[in-house]
């Protein structure tokens, strides 16, 4: 196993707490909708032999304490931490990973702070105002009132098409705990509201110097996360690139994933 340094770095209106593995260029991994620094547990280990692998927890989730619980964390607040930990890892543009809410998030910081990105894959960001309606999950936030936000999150991860039924042998899934149902809360709190507001600004996208690859699960084509990687590609005149599985493949496919990963990065 790779050995982790741990650190915590304080930040506007919160502490982020991070760890770093390997050695080389920096690779920011922006974690997803209800995930954290452990959410790319599986694949860290695959990438630190090439890069210095940076995984944290975004502000409001796990370790990540946020000084006023009724914040109103907005996307641009995500990058701007986004922003304060790469500033403080390098002096050199980074590489990053995002998916789902990470993945927008990182297309925010590549629009506001290009020179801190030397390339982004974005893995199904979330843009739905992008999609037809008929296309755009249902009822989710009807759900949480009713049941919760750890089953409004499951009913979630069945409309992106998360099913971790084929899954790479060996592979362990994570087991939900009070940590991860707290997650599930901080992602209705933080994340969901911040997302469903955020409009992506194309023509800003399209002017950044930053690389910016768009990518989706090769399982998933019907589905939300890769339909809207394909619409912002096709706004980029670019087109999808494929990695292995659905919205979560990084967790049911980590060898294959992070081989993609490299794959991309490197070309």
């Amino acid at each position: 196993m790779t050995t982790i340094k741990t650190s915590t770095l304080r930040v506007s209106g919160a502490s982020l707490y991070y760890e770093m593995r390997g050695s080389g260029p920096v690779l920011l991994m922006i974690p997803p909708g209800a995930g954290d620094a452990r959410s790319f547990n599986g694949i860290v280990n695959h990438l630190a032999a090439q890069y210095t692998v940076v995984t944290y927890d975004r502000r409001g989730c796990s370790h990540s304490k946020i000084d006023d619980p009724a914040e109103d964390v907005r996307v641009e607040t995500h990058s701007d931490d986004a922003r304060c930990l790469l500033a403080t890892l390098t002096n050199e543009p980074a590489y990053v990973f995002g998916s789902s809410a990470g993945a927008l998030i990182g297309l925010d910081l590549a629009i506001r702070y290009p020179e801190q990105v030397r390339a982004l894959v974005a893995h199904e960001p979330p843009v739905q105002h992008l999609l037809p309606e008929a296309k755009q999950p249902k009822n989710i936030q009807e759900i949480y009132r009713r049941d919760g936000a750890v089953a409004a999150l499951q009913k979630l991860m069945v409309q992106v098409g998360v099913s971790y039924d084929d899954r790479e042998p060996g592979v362990e899934l994570p087991q939900p705990n009070e940590q991860s149902a707290a997650n599930s809360q901080a992602f209705f709190a933080y994340t969901l509201q911040a997302v469903q507001r955020y409009t992506l600004d194309i023509a800003a996208l399209s002017a950044t110097p930053t690389r910016i690859v768009l990518a989706g699960g090769s399982t998933g084509q019907e589905y939300i996360g890769y339909r809207c990687a394909a619409a912002v590609a096709n706004l980029l005149g670019t087109s999808v690139v494929e990695f292995p599985s659905h919205h979560a493949g990084f967790v049911s496919h980590p060898r294959a994933f992070s081989e993609r990963l490299r794959e991309v990065l490197n070309a």
